[in-house]
């Protein structure tokens, strides 16, 4: 289920309140924290302790890449 964009323009990060990237239907991503927020059946579950965080240089490019529509 794909989020509304209205939805996607006012949806920031709980934790720096900055934009997040969208990564195809599964999280919205913060590259700045370096955190990814999981996407339950279309809603967004936005909440700091259950954030993953990415460490991995090569899994942070992916999702940049995911985000803009590259393959990877």
């Amino acid at each position: 289920m794909a989020l509304d964009e209205k939805l996607l323009d006012i949806l920031v990060c709980p934790q720096d309140r900055e934009p997040l990237l969208l990564v195809g239907d599964e999280f919205l991503y913060n590259p700045r924290l370096r955190r990814a927020y999981r996407i339950d059946d279309g809603i967004p579950v936005l909440l700091i302790d259950e954030a993953i965080a990415v460490d991995d240089d090569a899994e942070h490019q992916r999702m940049l890449d995911r985000a803009s529509g590259k393959a990877g």
